[in-house]
């Protein structure tokens, strides 16, 4: 079978390849792109793709397309835009751009495959993009983070804001409707708390949204946390699991009792972050 190549997809002729341009997204020190995309794919297709340092990646009409590394060889299409200003900025932000409506459902979805033998972030589209394999075209865009079953969730505090701020479809459907008893786990210190959800107070999605927005849910010994630590540090160690999950039905006193019988047998009253 013959391969199928990127420019298959997205058929340039040979005069629109000379002002097509190829900016690779890769990792630098203590920088992991891929997570960043997961979390905000603007902080990727327009804050680190039109950046500039010392050197011009691109100049105004031409039209640039952003790789992302997902390994060593392989690539995830996440943005075409053209390039419509410069800003005369150095390490920072020097373009503007407009993405490309056309090549909108490739975004997030084409994995190429691509060599990268050279240094350089940027080249023209005219010398590699015969190189330039597409691997596959998954069905909806890329998120990372598939639902693993009620009793395999374990979160960091990036991947469950991840999950919230994209609404990933299948984690919506899990968790929307569903009460629960939860863990929070502070990997810093080991501490835990134990909370849940019962419907008043919202299903499990609605809940979990509240940790993503502040950081404490409104929660006693949390909001000490973040008020002494800040909100980074729950960022940086903070842990979402769920003990036991119930359908809507269930009357929320079965949860609260199931979640007191967490908190005494974990400990997390005496020596943990729930106050009561």
């Amino acid at each position: 079978m013959a391969k199928l190549m990127l420019n298959d997809l997205l058929r340039f002729d040979n005069n629109e390849l000379k002002n097509v341009k190829i900016r690779f997204n890769q990792n630098s020190y203590d920088d992991d792109r891929f997570a960043k995309y997961l979390s905000d794919p603007d902080i990727i297709n327009n804050t680190a793709f039109l950046w500039r340092t010392s050197q011009r990646y691109f100049s105004v009409g031409q039209i640039a397309i952003a790789l992302l590394r997902l390994s060593q060889d392989t690539w995830l299409l996440t943005t075409i835009k053209r390039i419509t200003k410069e800003l005369g900025v150095k390490d920072g932000v020097n373009y503007e751009g407009e993405e490309i409506g056309s090549f909108a459902p490739f975004f997030g979805r084409v994995i190429v495959k691509h060599k990268k033998s050279y240094q350089q972030q940027g080249r023209y589209a005219k010398d590699i993009i015969d190189e330039i394999e597409v691997l596959q075209i998954l069905p909806n865009q890329l998120d990372g983070i598939d639902f693993p079953g009620y009793d395999r969730v374990r979160l960091s505090y990036e991947q469950l804001a991840t999950i919230i701020h994209r609404r990933t479809k299948d984690w919506v459907s899990a968790l929307e409707n569903q009460k629960a008893v939860y863990l929070i786990t502070d990997k810093g210190t080991g501490t835990q708390y134990v909370g849940s959800a019962y419907g008043d107070n919202g299903m499990l999605f609605s809940r979990w949204t509240n940790y993503v927005d502040n950081g404490h849910g409104g929660n006693k010994h949390l909001i000490a946390l973040v008020d002494e630590l800040g909100l980074g540090y729950v960022m940086q160690n903070f842990q979402y699991a769920i003990l036991e999950n119930y359908n809507a039905r269930v009357d929320k006193n079965i949860i609260l009792g199931r979640e007191s019988w967490w908190k005494e047998t974990l400990g997390s009253r005496a020596f943990g972050l729930n106050a009561n």
